[in-house]
């Protein structure tokens, strides 16, 4: 039995990330499978990102976390929910910051610059970093999730892709989403 030091897996990132990675069964394949998807994936994720804003218009308690000045924009901001349509400048700037994530995460490497840009995608969601004004619940933040993997598995399924090959990258994906979502979950817990 291999013996985990808890305390550490709340202070080392690192030390979290391979014992996440080892758990769930992520290792170079897996990483290889994202990687080598980065030519399929790259020209989807505009539509992608569009689906995801799409679904988050959907709801005046997603919506919302739009409102307040985001962190690094510079535009005008509108005076409330009802003012932000989903071409404002400020959703406009929000959706560039989804692509690149979604970029980053099929180009790798997968090295302790990953690990910290994983935890910093929790972090910003909270008041632990960016606008002090952005606390984005963990339900959302779980919910969101949720439609990401699923919207990313839908691309998958849908490509003419052998089904080995797709089974491969589903797992990977998911895989992969678990333990971002994990780096976003431990921002809610202290």
């Amino acid at each position: 039995m291999k013996q985990i030091d808890e305390q550490k897996l709340e202070s080392d990132l690192a030390y979290r990330f391979n014992y996440l990675t080892e758990f769930v069964g992520f290792g170079a394949a897996e990483i290889q499978t994202i990687l080598g998807s980065a030519a399929l994936l790259a020209p989807l994720v505009p539509t992608l990102v569009d689906a995801v804003y799409e679904k988050l218009h959907q709801y005046d308690c997603t919506w919302r976390h739009f409102v307040p000045k985001q962190s690094g924009y510079e535009g005008e901001t509108p005076a409330k929910v009802e003012d932000l349509s989903m071409d404002h400048p400020q959703i406009k700037f929000r959706k560039q910051h989804l692509a690149r994530y979604l970029e980053r995460l099929v180009t790798g490497p997968y090295n302790a610059k990953m690990i910290e840009y994983l935890d910093a995608v929790g972090k910003m969601h909270t008041t632990k970093l960016g606008s002090s004004e952005i606390h984005v619940p963990l339900v959302q933040m779980n919910a969101l999730m949720g439609f990401v993997a699923d919207s990313v598995n839908t691309v998958l399924l849908a490509t003419n892709l052998p089904d080995e090959t797709k089974t491969k990258a589903i797992r990977a994906f998911s895989k992969l989403l678990w333990i971002q979502n994990d780096f976003i979950s431990r921002h809610y817990t202290a």
